[in-house]
């Protein structure tokens, strides 16, 4: 088979990486890619992820047996929709499913009708309303832009004072862009924070392994919100009895929800998890894989991903016995210094090579390109997931921060502290 993949992150590389292993499949194809894809993928670094018409004609010309849309602005925008309407095998769900993380309010709303348990919440359309509202809520409290806003969208106010600021942030001074065109506000919840990723096939459901995210971006837990620090896998608090009561309430009820409201969902769903004292609740919703989840997760699946891909599509994942390696993986992102606000980019990253030939090791490319002399430099925020894979979380862990020392560019940062909730297990 000849495969897309639509994206350029770390999420992408490992979705390749997966693809690459697979016996079904012989080439393999990205837009835009990056500089780690390019090593085992045609990337066509001239054609973005929002330019549908372009998109659909490379998959045309070059005669691709299936796209993999993998990042959520295109499946928001309905790119599974166009590649299906020119006749191109997707994986991935349309527009009218990708709605589940397109807006926070419809998911929310979702939520409430088929009481699948999540916070309590209100959404509003209108600034002043909001205000008003928080004159009379519980600090703290959480706001939401409705919309896409790269996982940045979610403000935590501990006082009044900080959620007028927010709703200010969010729907009057539009930090996050239109995704604040409405807000959710929604109850604090505590508790230990956990991502399921899914496949999805419309009516069953086949969860992964579990996996724990560090959003922030400085050591405990301080710092602005990122799209993600690191990642461990499996999470040693999502227990058989937390797994039970989701399946019971959560997964399988939102994909059938999903259908009972005419959208049928194929493609992977990204569970969102608050493990609070009164059970699991829901978070949030992607509708696609999860980064750096992707990287920790991926990597321990022992099945081959086209064969779940096909039965995702096809309707058929009641037949996929879904397995993972019965091992542990930790994934340490490698940034540019100042990241999520202000960074340089352009620096070479040196000792790339270090990771040919390690089974354990992954160094799955966020943002890099090659620069004018050929030369692979730094071309984002978040540059680098470096990942290993242990017999324990404990292994995993020293293994991965050992690897980080094989790589190097000129304003390289990380958390020092990915995982060290392992150690409260």
């Amino acid at each position: 088979m000849k495969v897309l993949i639509v994206g350029g992150g770390g999420r992408e590389h490992a979705i390749a990486v997966s693809m690459k292993k697979s016996k079904r499949v012989d080439k393999l194809y990205c837009v835009p890619g990056n500089a780690g894809i390019a090593q085992i993928a045609e990337c066509e670094p001239s054609i973005g992820v929002m330019e549908f018409d372009k998109v659909v004609q490379y998959a045309k010309d070059k005669a691709v047996d299936l796209v993999f849309v993998a990042p959520d602005d295109p499946l928001v925008g309905g790119l599974v929709d166009a590649l299906e309407a020119a006749g191109i095998r997707t994986f991935g769900p349309r527009a009218n499913a990708a709605i589940l993380e397109g807006s926070k309010a419809f998911s929310k709303d979702l939520m409430k009708k088929y009481n699948i348990p999540t916070a309590a919440y209100e959404t509003f359309d209108d600034p002043d309303k909001a205000l008003a509202y928080l004159e009379t809520a519980d600090m703290p409290i959480v706001l939401k832009a409705d919309g896409l806003a790269l996982g940045k969208g979610v403000l935590i106010c501990n006082t009044l004072e900080e959620a007028k600021a927010g709703v200010k942030e969010i729907m009057m001074d539009k930090h996050f862009g239109t995704a604040g065109n409405r807000m959710v506000i929604e109850e604090f919840m505590t508790g230990r924070e956990v991502s399921v990723l899914s496949w999805v096939d419309g009516k069953t459901i086949k969860t992964m392994t579990s996996a724990q995210d560090h959003k922030r971006a400085k050591d405990g837990d301080q710092g602005l919100n990122t799209g993600g620090m690191g990642n461990f896998s499996p999470s040693p608090f999502y227990t058989e009895e937390v797994d039970e009561f989701c399946q019971k309430y959560i997964y399988q009820p939102t994909v059938d929800a999903m259908a009972a409201e005419g959208r049928e969902f194929k493609g992977v769903i990204f569970f969102g998890l608050m493990l609070t004292p009164k059970g699991p609740r829901v978070l949030e919703y992607n509708a696609r894989f999860g980064d750096p989840e992707t990287q920790v997760v991926l990597c321990r699946m022992k099945n081959d991903i086209m064969d779940v891909v096909d039965a995702c599509i096809d309707g058929t994942l009641a037949d996929i016995d879904l397995q993972f390696e019965d091992n542990a993986a930790v994934c340490v992102v490698l940034a540019s210094d100042g990241y999520p606000v202000a960074y340089e980019k352009g620096f070479e990253i040196i000792g790339l090579e270090n990771f040919e030939g390690k089974d354990d090791y992954f160094c799955f490319h966020a943002g890099s390109k090659f620069d004018a002399n050929g030369k692979i430099v730094t071309n984002g925020g978040r540059v680098l997931g470096v990942t290993a894979k242990g017999a324990t979380l404990k292994e995993a862990r020293a293994k991965a921060y050992e690897a980080t020392n094989w790589v190097t560019f000129a304003n390289k940062y990380m958390r020092t502290d990915i995982g060290k909730a392992i150690d409260e297990a």
